[in-house]
């Protein structure tokens, strides 16, 4: 886009924001209800994760977004990326219906890091085509942190967070659980996940199991795409004990996907995939350790985990790409707050890896990796200021081994500095402003740095560069909400420059089995959008809602950078029948839109990406609780995308330049059974 136009577009949006805030200040002294008022009020004193342990999330400096449970259960998707994708900033790779990446503000793969059960989630997450191994049923609620978070998670945080919380533990004597289960009827899921816990006498135990199938959905280009079903299993437990002393528990969880791996050619339609079709199990156990200590908390974190990465192309019963993951990941700190305002953290983390090839087809070389960040933050309130920042110090070891005739040895040490500042003042009754300045920093993965092979599941051979260096960002953030009884408006932008920013391009070359040739590069990177969303409910029952989030992303005087969403515009009318009924509770229904802008900026050179026209998605949900003898019972959710059947090809689905559309229309059925 040309300098002029982004600042013209960027102008009307500002002046936008302005006008809003102004009408919706105007407006409040004519208005009677106060719900929506106390709402955000409510929302505002939600804890999140901040730089200096828990804060509020009236108090972060940056962007963060939280999906509350009540929210969470009324949704739908293939997985829990698909699920959350249209919170503001947040997009998606999507591979089919089973597979979804996470890109935050135009960055994904391992520029964004993936918090569950306290610990960061590795994987293969390098891949394209692969996805974040996490069962949804077992989420509670999610935390969107948007912007360099390399304080917090050292190495790969440069986009943001998405932190996956479990549900709370239940008090000294109680004991329940639930049974949900879902269909839809695109791709005939079924799904269904038995979770139970309780509390004896401080020792918490808990656990839970879900299954799911799909078969091939259907568009209305395609028709049914095959080999695009899947199956999902998973299964987790918890068992701990509270103390005056603080807290001890030990999670441990399986993830086992099957998906098929789309060719755009074949007559398989059914539930179980058929040849090509990957195995992927994950295996994570995580010991989460709190020590009540003079005026804080000492904190101690380990968690082990091991990815295996299977894909079948020739024979069902031998894998040919086959990639095993073992890391084990280390947390200790200590965190505390004072009464003149001080809050504090300092400690310790990192991870160490070994990753091996399996199979009899190869990609990444074998590697070892061993990483450690010293860190310390601090957050102080001053009157009406919040100040938070911090430093952290990284290092990573990296050993890739050699492979006679494919990969060769070498050591890499990739040092890096993070440090981060950042205000928070209200002004005013209604006004807060925030605003932020951090340096992240990324070191290279082993795909980037020394892939030499064909990728199955992206239909290309790639190429690493063992010569790449760490990225760098220096990015601002600049925020301002607006809260009122009858409207609030959230708006944040910002500006990035990464140094060394990598991505693969074609060379122009092609490999001996056909297929074009991408080559790692890297660059300076410019990155500039942002964020507005507003929230009316100018009567008791009616809300209407719309956000609009954007990214612009450039080379230094050269070209637009690959895999950048499209701007977007969500928006969505609800209007809540019930509240306190005695036989439905919380009933509502939704009306949506979700208009993706045609994205005329993508990276052309080589033929790399084409241009994707604009889209607008029609959705529909209603739900309620069924209330029985003063309990909630049961939970009845339906939820209808893409209800007008549009044939759509998103500018990040891997399956646009194989000329295969998104899923069709789709309307899910949802039950949830508390016990």
């Amino acid at each position: 886009m040309h300098r002029k136009s982004i600042h013209i577009k960027w102008t009307i949006i500002v002046l936008s924001m302005l006008c809003v805030c102004v009408a919706a200040s105007a407006q409040e002294n004519h208005l009677d209800s106060t719900d929506v008022f106390y709402k955000h009020l409510e929302l505002n004193e939600i804890v999140v994760t901040g730089l200096a342990g828990d804060s509020k999330l009236k108090e972060m400096p940056t962007p963060v977004s939280v999906i509350r449970p009540v929210d969470l259960t009324a949704r739908a998707g293939g997985n829990i990326i698909n699920a959350i994708a249209a919170e503001p900033g947040l997009n998606e790779i999507t591979t089919g219906g089973g597979i979804s990446k996470p890109v935050i503000r135009g960055m994904g793969y391992n520029r964004v890091v993936v918090v569950n059960d306290g610990i960061r989630q590795e994987g293969q997450q390098w891949g394209d085509e692969h996805g974040i191994e996490i069962d949804g049923a077992s989420v509670h609620s999610v935390e969107i942190l948007k912007g360099p978070a390399s304080l917090m998670y050292g190495s790969d945080a440069l986009a943001g967070i998405l932190i996956f919380h479990p549900a709370p533990n239940r008090g000294t004597g109680e004991f329940g659980g639930s049974l949900s289960s879902e269909y839809q009827t695109n791709s005939g899921l079924i799904g269904y996940s038995l979770a139970a816990d309780g509390n004896i006498k401080g020792w918490i135990i808990g656990g839970r199991f879900s299954d799911k199938y799909a078969h091939a959905y259907r568009n209305a280009l395609n028709g049914r795409v095959a080999n695009s079903g899947y199956r999902e299993r998973a299964a987790s437990g918890m068992l701990g004990r509270n103390g005056t002393w603080g807290y001890s528990r030990l999670r441990f969880s399986y993830f086992h996907l099957t998906p098929g791996m789309i060719e755009g050619e074949g007559d398989n339609y059914g539930y179980m995939p058929a040849l090509p079709f990957q195995h992927v199990r994950h295996y994570k156990a995580v010991s989460d350790n709190t020590i009540h200590l003079g005026p804080g908390n000492l904190k101690l974190i380990l968690g082990w985990q091991q990815n295996r990465r299977q894909e079948f192309e020739e024979s069902a019963e031998e894998a040919g790409l086959d990639f095993r993951l073992n890391t084990v990941n280390y947390d200790l700190r200590y965190q505390a707050s004072f009464d003149s305002g001080w809050k504090t953290a300092f400690g310790l983390a990192g991870m160490g890896q070994k990753s091996e090839n399996l199979g009899e087809e190869y990609l990444i070389p074998a590697y070892s990796l061993f990483d450690a960040g010293i860190f310390a933050t601090a957050t102080k309130t001053l009157g009406n200021w919040t100040l938070s920042g911090g430093l952290r110090s990284d290092i990573r070891w990296l050993h890739s081994e050699a492979l006679p005739g494919r990969f060769e040895d070498f050591r890499r040490r990739f040092p890096g500095i993070s440090a981060s500042f950042g205000v928070v003042r209200p002004l005013g009754k209604h006004f807060t402003f925030r605003t932020n300045v951090a340096r992240g920093f990324r070191a290279p993965n082993l795909a980037e740095l020394g892939s030499n092979g064909e990728h199955e599941g992206t239909f290309r051979f790639e190429l690493g560069n063992k010569d790449l260096k760490p990225e760098y960002s220096l990015q601002g953030d600049l925020g301002m909400d607006f809260t009122s009884r009858y409207v609030s408006v959230q708006s944040a932008l910002f500006i990035s420059r990464i140094d060394n920013y990598i991505f693969a391009a074609r060379n122009g070359e092609v490999s001996d089995e056909g297929l074009p040739v991408y080559a790692f590069r890297s660059g300076l990177a410019h990155l500039g959008g942002g964020e507005i969303g507003i929230d009316i409910h100018p009567i008791h029952q009616l809300h209407l809602s719309s956000a609009f989030s954007c990214v612009y992303a450039r080379e230094k005087d050269g070209d637009d950078l690959p895999l950048i969403p499209a701007p977007r515009l969500f928006s969505e009318v609800k209007w809540e029948i019930t509240h306190g009924g005695q036989l439905f509770n919380n009933a509502f229904v939704s009306l949506n839109l979700d208009w993706n802008m045609a994205q005329n900026h993508f990276y052309a050179a080589g033929g790399t990406e084409t241009a994707t026209p604009a889209y607008l998605l029609l959705g529909a949900s209603a739900g309620t609780d069924v209330v029985i003898k003063g309990k909630t019972r049961l939970s009845l959710y339906i939820i209808g995308s893409n209800l007008t059947d549009r044939a759509y090809m998103p500018h990040l689905s891997r399956l646009k330049y194989i000329g295969i559309a998104n899923m069709g229309r789709n309307v899910t059925f949802k039950l949830v059974a508390p016990f």
